[in-house]
Formats: C-alpha cells, structure tokens, sequence
C-alpha cells in the first residue's frame, strides 16, 4: 500500500552545503580468496597496490580526502574518496586510476561502489562505468546534518553507507521506500541526539536509494539499531526493500555486528587504515575548520 506523502519536516528541506563534491564508498576483495580471518598472498598485493593508488589520491587537488580502510574478518577493503566536483572525479578515473588498473585488477576485483552527490552528472557515471566498477550513482532527496557541518571524531565516529533496492514488481515500492525513510529521519532528528548526519539517496536509473549516516559513536549506532528509528522502521522498510549492501567505516563492536546481523543487514566492517583529507575537510565527510 502506497503511503500518503507528508512535506518534508524543516531540518529535512534544507538546502545541502554538500555542493559539487561527490563521494565514493565500495569495496574491493581478491581475485583468491583466502578465508575469513587470514589473508591470501593476492589480499596482500591488493593492500600494497590500494597504498600505491592512495599516494596518488593525496598528490591530487582534486581529491578531498581518501581512505583504504582493512575490512574485519574478511580479505577486502573499503575504500572512500571526496572529489571536489564531477571533473575532479572525471579526471581521477582517465589518470590516477587508469595508471594503477592493471595491476589493481591482477589481483583484486571491485564490489559495488555507492556515489553520492547532490547531482550525478553523465560524465561521471561514464568514467566509473569504463573501468568495469558495479556502482550505484545516488542524487540527494533529503536529509540532515547537525553541528554546523562539523566532522566528528573520526577515533569514535562511525559512518554508515548503505543501498536500499524495492522488491520486483510493485510500481509504488519507491514511494513507499522514500516514505519510511523520511520517516526515519524526521524522528531520528529529535530522538537520536548522537545521530549527526542523515541524507537519503535516489539512485539513477534504479528503484533504489542509497542511506548515508554518520552516529557520534558506538552506543549511538547501537541505540539506533536496538531502540532508535531502525527498529521502529526496520520492518515497514522490509515489506518494500531490501538491504542490498551496508559499509561500516570506523570503530564499530561487537555488539553492532550482532545488531546488524539479527537485522539481516549486509554488512563489511572496515577499521580505518591510510587516510588523508586536505585542510578544512569536506562538507561531505566534515568540516575541521
């Protein structure tokens, strides 16, 4: 059943200050896999040539800030960028990234790649496409984000990520999927105090949404996911979508992967490994100045 569509609550029509900038968050595993909680000779070429590419990304002005962060109990890295604008990421992709493909692709192969930004233009979705990336492009629907654009903490922030796909068949399931999630951030606003970030993605030329939100910490998340807006919306989400991948950036606990697996989430956890950010920060990620 379609809902009925509500304006959109203040803190939630408010003009983004994310700008041009657009993010780039997926995952990379070996070609071998060598088992969970060990790594294969391929997990470690893929890391050394990760690093490789990441002296790259930080010589680049056009790129904001970069992470190679190790994935938790599995071979794979995520990896996370801030471009400046479409041509910063245009660019990237024809030199950084085509210089380092080859040999990157030897030994490891890409997972989805989720791209966020106010808008996607054409050229962008193009130069990703080209290297054979399995991407999702979100333009930004609604949100949040507190304390001025602030960056937290980045020893206790967690950071998640997320792609939200409708189940077949049913015109309205993206309606219907746009409406709990507005739902979600409106209460979380008031209810979820160490929730600083909520933006909400539709994905291009899919019925789909791409979920990002940054909690404070730890006990933040696990409010969220045991007796926040998760478990209040979980199950209504779940009759239009579902979960088709959750990226976990920063000191999550156990206790949060427990969370997250009785809430049926696919989730790859990272610590975080190699990062940079130019000064200032991002207002994708935060600002530090």
């Amino acid at each position: 059943m379609t809902q009925t569509t509500e304006p959109l609550p203040p803190h939630l029509a408010e003009p983004s200050k994310i700008g041009q900038e657009i993010s780039v968050t997926g995952k990379w595993i070996p070609t071998k896999q060598g088992g969970r909680f060990r790594k294969s000779a391929e997990s470690k070429e893929m890391l050394d040539e990760w690093e490789d590419i990441h002296a790259g990304a930080r010589a680049d002005a056009g790129v904001l800030s970069t992470e190679i962060n190790h994935a938790v109990g599995e071979d794979a890295v995520l990896v996370h960028h801030v471009f400046r604008d479409p041509d910063a990421l245009v660019d990237y992709f024809s030199t950084t990234a085509t210089q380092h493909m080859g040999a990157l692709t030897a030994v490891a192969k890409p997972q989805l790649h989720l791209i966020r930004g106010v808008a996607i233009p054409a050229p962008v979705r193009d130069a990703v496409l080209a290297k054979n990336v399995p991407a999702a492009f979100g333009e930004l629907l609604f949100g949040y984000v507190k304390e001025d654009y602030r960056r937290p903490d980045p020893e206790t922030a967690i950071m998640v990520t997320a792609k939200w796909t409708c189940h077949p068949g049913v015109e309205t399931h993206l309606e219907d999927l746009k409406y709990w999630w507005q739902r979600v951030g409106t209460d979380a606003y008031s209810i979820e105090k160490g929730l600083l970030r909520f933006e909400a993605y539709r994905v291009v030329g899919e019925d789909a949404l791409i979920i990002h939100e940054t909690f404070e910490n730890s006990d933040e998340l696990k409010f969220h996911l045991s007796k926040g807006t998760a478990e209040k919306y979980k199950q209504d989400i779940d009759q239009v979508a579902a979960p088709e991948a959750y990226f976990f950036r920063g000191p999550v606990s156990w206790t949060i992967r427990t969370y997250s697996k009785f809430l049926h989430l696919p989730a790859t956890y990272s610590s975080q490994g190699s990062h940079f950010t130019q000064p200032g920060g991002t207002m994708s990620d935060g600002a530090t100045a």
